[in-house]
Parts: structure tokens; sequence; C-alpha cells
């Protein structure tokens, strides 16, 4: 669904334009805004102003429907979200990789190493106060570690290996998702976190003699590619990169007195594996010792910070923190944690002066503000009469309807009943004029009325619910580890459809081509 046409419809509100000058002008502003309405706003002044925007809200879960409302709204740039760490402060634990390799692509795109400068320019990220507190890989060790490889390059294929080793890369059989690498003679494959598709280097001696793209699914080659930008594919670099005396004083400076005998074995294992030039698959528990960061510190220095509601962000920081420490107390008292370990987070005292340095433009839902000309759009809980009614009043009246519904099809009858001609559509292509009527099959969770003169409808109004997306991370997992893993009758979790039963592989063709899938029986067959 692309709605970034109709954000040319809020430049004739005075109250916008005056805001727009003042954001010009690097001054810092707060405005008065209506909820439905801050995606709209957001996407409109980060489209205007053509500056990187940092967006940051009080909770995760905002942050992720956030992001999916800008990606609807916005045609220009990217729309990244940086989500937060999905382990808690001091737990023993892999984190997730699709989450790390979503916070690895934004750190890329923010410090250059996805090869286009202009991307740093053009972004819109979106971060929970949660993100925002996480500590990352310090600025200056990220930027060193992005190159770019090029047709033609001299290396030998062995410390190319460990380059890539050292930025992150686990070493596979085969290289199937992002984060992973592989080796075959002459022959180096390369998924970097920034890329659609990984790349296929082949070696004459110690010269890259080609560079291709492939499918990780066929492991076929696709389009010849004269470079590739690689970055590192994990936060945690320092213990991989630095030498072995910087790490022995790091690591030897723990205070573990408190510690009891069975925590003190597993740091004394812990310290001689990464002393050896190994990491354990529970690395990520030592980052506090390496690093130092915040997403701030990635910025460019004309980067506009949009802080959304900034008094339950930091509501919402001191209650994370005080939950940290709480946490972080019973790990001492239980002697699970040495008494000098640092903090995972910075604390929002610290953060906010680096907040003051930059511009920022604070949105309240209330106060005494500048206020924008957004009210609520009416509702009619499924009363569709009343609703058509209505709609044809305000088309008289010169008014601007804009419908965005999953039941566009069945809404497009409905109209035309009342001899009102709207196509469902995916993509407004041009400015609605007054007494048009769009009507766009997708989904919005609320609609308003712009300046008295732009009434948007969703489901919520017209049908009184809105048919709930479920926020599924499309995880890539490599597909041989999948299949060694499950056997017939194993039951198994599907990331969209839940809890079934796995009964085996069946060979369907589909537009012609043959394709394996795996079958799952769900409950009543």
């Amino acid at each position: 669904m692309d709605l970034s046409r109709l954000l040319k419809l809020i430049e004739s509100m005075p109250a916008y334009r005056r805001l727009l000058d003042e954001l010009k002008q690097r001054s810092d502003s707060t405005v008065v805004v209506l909820d439905a309405a801050k995606p709209y706003l957001m996407a409109a002044l980060y489209e205007s102003l053509k500056l990187p925007v940092l967006v940051v809200t009080a909770q995760p879960e905002n942050a992720k429907k956030l992001h999916e409302q800008l990606v609807n709204w916005c045609r220009s740039g990217q729309v990244k979200l940086f989500p937060e760490p999905d382990v808690l402060s001091y737990e023993r634990l892999a984190p997730d990789t699709s989450t790390e390799m979503e916070r690895i692509q934004v750190l890329s795109a923010l410090a250059g190493g996805d090869a286009d400068e202009q991307n740093v320019n053009s972004l819109l990220v979106v971060a929970s106060a949660a993100a925002l507190m996480s500590k990352t890989t310090p600025h200056s060790d990220f930027v060193s570690a992005c190159y770019t490889i090029k047709l033609g390059m001299d290396i030998p294929p062995f410390d190319l290996l460990a380059r890539l080793e050292a930025m992150g890369y686990q070493m596979e059989n085969v290289v199937e998702v992002p984060g992973t690498i592989s080796h075959r003679g002459g022959i180096i494959d390369i998924f970097p976190p920034t890329s659609e598709l990984p790349v296929r280097l082949e070696f004459f001696g110690d010269t890259i003699d080609s560079i291709r793209s492939f499918d990780p699914a066929t492991q076929r080659s696709t389009d010849v590619v004269p470079s590739v930008a690689v970055g590192p594919a994990a936060e945690l670099l320092a213990p991989r990169q630095m030498d072995k005396r910087s790490l022995e004083d790091i690591l030897h400076g723990l205070d573990l007195s408190g510690c009891t005998a069975e925590v003190k074995q597993q740091f004394q294992r812990d310290t001689a594996m990464m002393l050896g030039g190994q990491l354990t698959r529970e690395a990520e528990f030592y980052a506090p010792l390496f690093n130092g960061s915040s997403l701030l510190d990635y910025l460019p220095a004309n980067t506009l910070l949009v802080l959304d509601e900034p008094s339950y962000i930091e509501q919402t920081a001191a209650d994370l923190y005080a939950e940290a420490g709480q946490l972080r107390s019973e790990k001492l008292e239980r002697g699970e944690l040495p008494r000098n370990f640092p903090r995972p987070y910075f604390t929002w005292e610290e953060l906010e002066s680096r907040i003051e340095d930059r511009q920022s433009l604070s949105l309240a839902a209330w106060g005494v503000e500048e206020r924008l000309d957004f009210i609520s759009a009416p509702g009619y809980a499924g009363k569709l009469p009343a609703f058509l009614k209505k709609a044809a009043e305000l088309l008289v009246q010169r008014k601007r309807i804009i419908i965005v519904s999953h039941q566009a099809s069945r809404l497009s009858e409905l109209l035309a009943e009342e001899d009102i001609v709207a196509a469902p559509v995916e993509e407004v292509t041009q400015v609605p004029g007054p007494g048009a009527l769009v009507l766009v099959q997708g989904s919005l969770p609320e609609g308003w009325v712009m300046d008295s003169g732009t009434h948007l409808f969703t489901d919520a109004e017209i049908f009184g619910f809105v048919k709930q997306r479920r926020l599924v991370k499309r995880r890539p997992a490599p597909r041989h580890k999948l299949m060694v893993d499950i056997i017939p009758d194993d039951y198994v979790v599907h990331v969209e459809h839940g809890i079934g039963k796995f009964t085996g592989v069946t060979t369907l063709k589909t537009a012609g081509v043959e394709k394996e899938y795996l079958v799952l029986q769900y409950a009543a067959g």
C-alpha cells in the first residue's frame, strides 16, 4: 500500500507550514497532534525536510506499529526499525539472530556500510526507549570494519576469511542466511546483512576473478556484480579484533570475589576461550565490557529527533532502569555476577545530554503548544447505510474522502449502489482533488479529519474494528538444518499458523515448476 501522494495535502495547513519553517531554522519545537495522525505528520516532515530522522517511542510495540504505518506513508528513502535486544540484561542467552541482523542493518546504513552515502541522509529510523538505551559497538570500530570487495582485488583467500570471521561472520557449509560465509577451494560465499542476496567470489590465485550474486535457495548464480559492500555481522567486535594483551587486561579485571565457585569456573572457561580466539554462544553477555556506544552516536549531525510523548519515554526509561537494577542486585546477591560488571544500557540522564545536543521535535497528544488541525474521524460501528449517506453528503460538500479498508471490494460495490464510482487501488497515484473519493485496499489502525477538508476513514470507523495484523518477523532459516531436526509425527510451531504435526514432505507443481513442501497437519484435519 502506497499512500505517499497524500502527504502533499498537509502543506495547505498554516500550522504545518509554521512548524516546517521552525524546523528548517534548526530550532527545537513541540506540537500537539492527534495520536492517529502522528504517522502521517512524521512521514510528511520526512518528505519535506529531506533529512535523516530518528523517531523514539516509549514502548517497543508502539515502535513496531509505527514502523509498519510509516512504510505505507513514505515513498522516498528507507524506513527502518531498530529493535531492542531480545535478551534481558545480565542473562547468559544467545540473542535471536533475526533481531541482531535488523540492528546490524540499521547501524550499517548509518555508518555507510552499505556503500551508498545517500542512504545515510535518507533514513527514517524508528526505535523504542529500550532500543535507544541499549549499548552497541563503538561507532569508530564499526566504521573501520566496513569495506568494499572489488573485482580484481588482490587478497589471499585465507586472509579474507580471517577478516570476515573477525567481523562476526559464521563459517557454514552452505550460505543461506545473512551473516554467514563458506569456503570451497578457490570460492568464497558471503552473505552480508545489508544485502538482499549473497555473493560468490571466485579466485584466480590471490586475485578475485569473479563476483556473482546467487539465490540462497537454489545456490545458483544470478547476476555479475563489480563489487560488494561488506560490513560487520555482529555487534560484539572487540574480542575478535583487539590484541591479546588488551583483551586479557579487560577479562582479568573482573572482580569475581563475590561469585560462587560454579560461576567463577564459568567465567574462567569463557575467558580462556576468548583469549584463545573463540567465542561462546552466549558471548553477547560480555558485550558491556567492550560496547559503549548508543544509536545516537551513529546519527549524522543534521538528524532530526522526533520524540513521541517525551514524558512517557522518560518514564519508560526510568522503569527499565529500575527493573534492570533490581535484576542486577539479585544476581550480585546470589553470586552470579562480578561486582564491577558494567551496565549493558545507558541511563536516561546519560542519553538526555546527547539528545539536547541535537535538533528535536516533541509530539504531544494534548497541551498548550501549537496544535495541528486534526480531529478523530466519526465512527459508524458497522452501520453501513449511515456511513454511505455521510460519504455522499461529504462529496456534495466538496470534501476529500480517503478510505483504507481490508474490505475495499465490498465497499466499492456498496458505493456503486449509491452512484459513487470508486475502484479499489493499492497505490494512490495522484493527489485527489476536492469532492474526490479514493478507495485503498489495505489497513491502518485509525482515521482522522484534517483541516475539515480531508476525511480518512479506516475499518475502525466504518466497521468498528480493524483486522489485527500479527507482527511476524521473517526469520530466514538454513533449510538443511531445519530438515535434520524434525521427523514425521514431530510437533512443530509454524511462525504464522501455530502448533501442528509434521507429517512429511511432498512435491507440488506450481506455475509449471515442481517444488518440495513440508506438510503440516492441524487440529480437525
